[in-house]
């Protein structure tokens, strides 16, 4: 699956009405880091927030399913406006199809991005299928796209401006900073 041509990316990618995303590793960039008192404490780019905001605007609904559970995770999905947030997941094509029956919407409407083995049965159904950069090549061998920038450093950008640009939108928001 992975190199298709970029007709048909764009096509895939056109087609999406919600992005579902891993956190570790794609949101984050993989790194787990304690604190003395054993909390958990995650780093989130900006960049990435501004791109699901982005989705958000266009009306392209987003999911976090993650196999892990963080309570900094919960705080950066309720500052982005992201209300469907599945933690400590251990079955994520579950998630996947839950998520799929309470919208309506088909594979072929959901993307999905992702960087390990754990997120292979959803990379493999999903109508567009996006690895990060730093994703294990296993995973590449099986995307439809894989970001220039790794996980936790604007991959999702990335992944939702490509999507924005797919569907028209993304010169829309763009002017909006531009003329403001």
């Amino acid at each position: 699956m992975a190199h298709i041509d970029k007709e048909l990316l764009m096509t895939k990618a056109r087609n999406i009405r919600l992005v579902a995303l891993d956190v570790d590793g794609v949101l984050t960039d993989g790194s787990i880091v304690y604190t003395s008192q054993g909390e958990q404490v995650q780093s989130f780019h900006v960049h990435d927030g501004l791109g699901l905001k982005l989705l958000g605007l266009a009306e392209i609904r987003v999911a976090i399913i993650s196999s892990r559970s963080s309570r900094a995770l919960t705080i950066r999905a309720e500052e982005l406006g992201i209300k469907m947030i599945y933690q400590g997941t251990p079955d994520k094509m579950e998630v996947y199809e839950e998520i799929k029956e309470k919208l309506g919407i088909t594979d072929k409407e959901f993307a999905y991005i992702g960087d390990d083995w754990v997120d292979l049965p959803l990379l493999r159904r999903a109508g567009l299928a996006i690895v990060v950069a730093n994703a294990t090549q296993s995973m590449k061998d099986h995307a439809d796209y894989v970001t220039q920038k790794p996980g936790g450093k604007g991959a999702v950008r990335e992944a939702c401006e490509l999507i924005l640009k797919s569907q028209n939108r993304r010169s829309e928001f763009l002017n909006f900073y531009l003329n403001n």
